[in-house]
């Protein structure tokens, strides 16, 4: 009896342990979302630091149109001269033009106060005929955009407007720190600030007048060496001078000869008179 106890206990077990070993494992729970770590967007890299500082007079308001030069630099009030430069020549309806139509490029004035022009010699301006004077205001013109952390990517002479002559127009610019120095070799100067820019028209403060180079040199031709032709005249003037020392001595020897002739027939005739009397 117990036999059969434990003979059906054992089989009871087995049966039991063989079932556990078949069944399936129960799925393992679904594994939860990782959180998304939300986008941080990325830091917009910081703009270049423009090496000339803006101008705490700088009209940037919206009343300043960038294709209106003149009120932008009648807004700085220091800029008095240049302005009526810029009219006498006419050199503002040009560039006042360009900006309304130029769909690229743009342009960079450079402009002197009104202190930078009293500081020139006395009646200097006054000096300069009407293509001088346009020349001039041209100088300070660069055909083409400039912002204030670009002057280091110049490359010299740098080309104005009135054009890009390294002999007769020499404009050099360098950029060092925060500082911008221009060289015309007459003047050095530096530009002290914005006065007006944007994507089309920067005009920065410049604290001399930029006086081209060719109004200092006066590009004088060499003397030409003198020509055998330059000499002609001297040289006929020395054989007409031996030509007619060579007649007058002609003249001498013929009055010479003509004396002795004189002579000769003077003597014949005394002699025949002599004879004659001798036979009578």
């Amino acid at each position: 009896m117990k036999q059969a106890t434990l003979f059906s206990l054992s089989l009871f077990l087995l049966f039991w342990s063989t079932t556990l070993a078949i069944s399936p494992a129960p799925a393992a729970a679904p594994k939860a979302p990782a959180a998304k770590t939300p986008h941080t967007p990325k830091a917009a890299a910081p703009s270049p630091k423009p090496l000339v500082p803006t101008l705490p007079q700088s009209p940037d308001s919206p009343d300043s149109v960038p294709d209106d030069i003149t009120r932008i630099l009648k807004k700085a009030k220091i800029f008095s001269t240049l302005i009526r430069l810029l009219k006498t020549t006419e050199i503002i309806n040009n560039v006042n033009s360009q900006l309304i139509t130029a769909k690229t490029g743009g342009i960079t004035i450079l402009a002197p106060d009104d202190s930078a022009f009293s500081n020139l010699k006395a009646g200097f301006l006054n000096s300069l005929n009407e293509g001088q004077k346009i020349e001039l205001v041209q100088f300070h013109i660069l055909p083409e955009y400039v912002s204030s952390s670009n002057f280091d990517s110049l490359s010299n002479p740098v080309q104005t407007v009135a054009g890009k002559d390294p002999v007769r127009l020499p404009l050099n610019v360098n950029a060092l720190g925060n500082s911008v120095n221009i060289s015309t070799g007459v003047v050095n100067a530096t530009i002290l600030g914005v006065v007006y820019s944007d994507n089309k028209l920067g005009i920065y403060h410049v604290d001399k007048v930029l006086l081209p180079l060719d109004f200092f040199v006066t590009n004088k031709a060499p003397a030409l060496a003198p020509t055998s032709l330059a000499k002609a005249p001297k040289a006929a003037k020395e054989n007409s001078s031996d030509d007619d020392q060579e007649e007058t001595n002609q003249d001498h020897n013929k009055s010479g000869a003509l004396s002795l002739s004189r002579t000769k027939l003077m003597s014949f005739g005394i002699a025949l008179v002599a004879m004659a009397t001798m036979w009578s």
